[in-house]
């Protein structure tokens, strides 16, 4: 089981159906400020879909295609950080995230995703990660730019979110430029 410790207060573990519950209850008691930019929040109605999309992690990660880990913040869930799939013919792979939104502000994102990129580009040996947020998200968009990240254009109309399109922001960091 993957398990990484940030420092003292955050750790990232790969979710298993133990998280259940308390996914559920994130989500959906961060509904409001979540659904603006991710369509999946409609369709999570019951611990079962939750438990759902956890298999479906567990799967991922058996298939050796990515990882989806809960952000743990001083023992409680505070958000999911996960690689969308690794194409390990190109050796790259993308990066999505959410937290709920009492943990927003507190830095545990920033910390999250400079541990997957760690992870991404050193551990694994992965080239390149990209990250896409939509235009007018700034706190997603935010992340990369903190990290260093070069912006590699726009996206027009990229995701359909709920009845209209957005486009997105396209983020990406190589491996060389990481290490330096």
């Amino acid at each position: 089981m993957f398990t990484y410790a940030i420092d003292d207060k955050i750790t990232l573990k790969m979710l298993d159906l133990r998280d259940s519950e308390q996914l559920f209850y994130l989500t959906v008691g961060s509904k409001n400020s979540l659904r603006e930019w991710l369509p999946f929040i409609d369709y999570t109605k019951t611990v079962a879909d939750t438990e759902n999309f956890i298999q479906s992690t567990m799967k991922q990660f058996s298939e050796n295609n990515g990882i989806q880990a809960g952000i743990w913040y001083e023992g409680n869930l505070a958000g999911v950080i996960g690689f969308h799939k690794i194409d390990w013919n190109n050796k790259s792979t993308s990066i999505g995230y959410w937290l709920g939104e009492d943990y927003v502000g507190n830095g545990l994102m920033t910390k999250s995703v400079k541990a997957f990129v760690d992870y991404a580009l050193i551990d694994l040996g992965l080239n390149r990660v990209e990250i896409r947020a939509a235009v007018e998200n700034k706190k997603s968009r935010a992340i990369p730019e903190r990290l260093g990240f070069t912006h590699e254009g726009t996206i027009r109309q990229s995701e359909w979110l709920y009845d209209h399109y957005v486009d997105h922001e396209v983020y990406g960091m190589l491996a060389s430029d990481w290490k330096k």
